[in-house]
């Protein structure tokens, strides 16, 4: 069923504790998008409520109020909470709850990261293995830089990149996701062995939601303010989580309208994307209130600038340490999909938070 058009508001989930998957949950909680976190508290954010303040509630206090009220508001926030708590359906061959890591693979010469290091065929097939070897459960294959300041490709070159890649490593079983705005490279690159396409523009495009449609495959939409050549000049919210949820939503249901169901789409905020590093942090510090439209959720933090700024580590190879702490809060409010570079090291980290928690 289509969500249809939704009065849209913003609960944040408060109080995010993991428990073990044999444990029942505990009085007074609810499961995050049915994983084995929960939380008890929650903040609610609406333009028109309560003078636009956010409000603070317990689950139960707001769900014995909601039961009561039964207007449009309570409505809204009961629905809110279910899409909070109700657990996802696979995505491809990829089971939830998570953490699932998409390794980056660009194939081009000017990403912020990893820009002209897999540029011939043999070396981006390598980093591909190496990805996989070392625990990405998705290859993600980009052939057009989306760094701030990036000037764009034509679709010949873009296909010129990335489809060999594709190909390739479709050959032994990877699931590969094509990083793309245009709905020929998304044809042509499903064509070739892809089964998930990542959009910058959230499949804004004319004939991309029926491509993906078409080749039965699945989505990540991203919210961006502007285009990359120049959305990091003064990029303006008012609530940026509130408003990026709101777009986001908006473009779930645009997509459900048009015959692609939800349960085949991630939302991804897009950290970084025409946002300040005040944005980004509202962002994360926000990201479970994410889980409120029903999707999986994907974030992209590896190696962004506001990290290095954070820190005052400018350079780029210098931000694996707060990559690695923004991934693990991720982790832990809930985000099931998380798009790296460095996988090993993640992976690492992964692990190592697994063995403090279980004790074993």
């Amino acid at each position: 069923m289509p969500h249809g058009k939704k009065f849209q508001i913003h609960i944040k989930p408060l109080n995010i504790r993991r428990i073990r998957s044999e444990i029942s949950v505990p009085k007074g909680y609810i499961r995050l998008a049915g994983s084995n976190y929960i939380f008890s508290e929650i903040d609610i954010f609406l333009p028109t409520l309560n003078e636009g303040k956010i409000v603070r509630s317990s689950v139960c206090n707001i769900r014995e109020w909601a039961e009561k009220k039964k207007d449009k508001t309570s409505k809204a926030i009961t629905q809110r909470l279910h899409k909070i708590s109700v657990a996802r359906k696979p995505f491809d061959r990829i089971f939830y709850p998570g953490p699932i890591i998409v390794g980056i693979l660009n194939i081009t010469p000017d990403s912020f990261h990893d820009g002209g290091n897999y540029l011939t065929l043999d070396d981006a097939i390598r980093r591909g293995k190496v990805l996989r070897n070392e625990g990405a459960s998705i290859l993600e294959v980009g052939g057009e830089s989306s760094r701030p300041g990036a000037e764009p490709v034509s679709e010949k070159t873009e296909l010129r990149r990335i489809l060999p890649v594709i190909k390739e490593l479709s050959k032994d079983g990877n699931l590969i996701s094509v990083d793309t705005r245009r709905p020929e490279v998304m044809e042509a690159a499903l064509e070739a062995g892809a089964r998930v396409v990542n959009d910058i523009t959230a499949l804004s495009s004319p004939g991309a939601v029926e491509t993906i449609i078409k080749a039965n495959a699945y989505a990540i939409i991203m919210h961006m303010q502007g285009v990359p050549k120049t959305m990091q000049r003064a990029p303006k919210y008012g609530f940026a989580p509130y408003e990026i949820l709101c777009y986001l939503e908006n473009r779930v249901i645009a997509c459900e309208e048009a015959g692609l169901s939800h349960e085949r789409i991630l939302i991804d905020p897009g950290v970084g994307f025409g946002k300040s590093d005040f944005h980004n942090f509202a962002i994360l510090n926000s990201i479970a209130s994410f889980h409120g439209i029903g999707c999986g959720v994907m974030i992209g933090i590896s190696h962004k600038s506001f990290i290095g700024r954070s820190g005052k580590t400018l350079n780029n190879p210098e931000r694996l340490p707060g990559t690695i702490t923004a991934t693990l809060h991720a982790i832990e409010q809930g985000v099931q999909f998380h798009r790296v570079h460095n996988v090993m090291e993640i992976k690492q980290a992964m692990a190592v938070s697994e063995r403090i928690f279980s004790g074993k």
